[in-house]
């Protein structure tokens, strides 16, 4: 029997998209031979997911996992909303989910970590379903948060399932306060941050060419006022304080009460259980922002089929 190699595991995966299990089977059974591999690989469905890996996957669903101190979201992508609903995918983004949180965010060793009850690693289990389901998929990105002490509460808006939804947010709340309290509170503020898009949590996080960017175009729109260099220093400031309170979390205002600053609310807290609290981080990911969806107009695609045809 000819030796199966990583080596030729790995050209066959490169080939064919199947996951490396599979890979490794095809060979086994094939007497170590590429061509005749792919051919089982296809017979045996397992090479479908190769064809799909070119489609766009925008859709999918965003999966948050937290428990006490730590905490995950994951954004796993598939091409239609249809999967969505699909028990075998949400099964599986809540699994990365929890894997996510011990991985600690890192997509590749969330990869190569193994799949509940699959006798797979996560990448071959994704491969699986990308053949079982036919659609392309991807695990597009995670994150992990933690604190000291206190909590890290979460919250998903749309939420189809507890965890699973089209926005996830993560928020770590560091103190000695109940727990109770913090949850309630850390909700709160993760719902705040799931309709206001903040970028960072205080002005000192603030993205320096950002800021400078920010500060270039408002200097230029104050000068056009004409007027005096000292009053137009003060324009760019004024300004700039509306900037932050779009961008920073600590200086918007609460969307709950629609009045009070989010630092305000910390403050407060902090007096209410007895016990300082401090906002650390947050996470937000919404489903597929970034991602440039294919605008399908079927009468061309039709179109330029049959030209191709000719």
């Amino acid at each position: 029997m000819a030796q199966i190699t990583a080596a030729l595991v790995k050209e066959l995966r490169e080939k064919t998209g199947a996951g490396m299990m599979d890979c490794k089977k095809a060979l086994a059974e094939t007497e170590g031979s590429m061509d005749d591999a792919v051919d089982w690989l296809r017979k045996n469905g397992l090479a479908a997911a190769a064809k799909k890996s070119g489609r766009v996957a925008s859709e999918g669903l965003v999966g948050v996992f937290a428990s006490g101190v730590e905490g995950a979201v994951v954004e796993v992508n598939a091409e239609t909303d249809f999967v969505s609903r699909n028990e075998t995918f949400q099964n599986f983004v809540e699994q990365v989910a929890a894997i996510s949180c011990t991985a600690k965010g890192d997509v590749e060793v969330i990869a190569g970590t193994d799949f509940p009850g699959s006798g797979r690693s996560v990448a071959d289990e994704l491969t699986h379903n990308i053949a079982t389901i036919g659609e392309n998929m991807n695990i597009r990105r995670a994150a992990y948060l933690s604190v000291s002490s206190g909590v890290v509460a979460s919250y998903v808006h749309s939420a189809l399932k507890p965890g699973l939804g089209k926005i996830g947010v993560l928020v770590g709340l560091e103190s000695s306060a109940p727990e109770g309290k913090l949850q309630e509170l850390g909700r709160q503020l993760a719902m705040h941050i799931a309709a206001a898009r903040p970028e960072c949590v205080s002005v000192a996080d603030v993205d320096p060419a950002n800021l400078e960017r920010e500060r270039a175009i408002l200097s230029e729109q104050a000068a056009a006022s004409g007027k005096p260099p000292e009053i137009i220093g003060k324009m760019v400031e004024g300004r700039l304080r509306k900037y932050y309170e779009e961008v920073v979390l600590l200086e918007q205002t609460f969307v709950i009460d629609n009045e009070t600053k989010i630092s305000k609310v910390i403050d407060k807290a902090s007096k209410d259980f007895g016990s300082p609290v401090k906002l650390t981080g947050f996470v937000r990911f919404e489903l597929g922002e970034g991602i440039a969806k294919e605008e399908s107009d079927f009468a061309s695609e039709v179109a330029s089929m049959t030209k191709g045809g000719d």
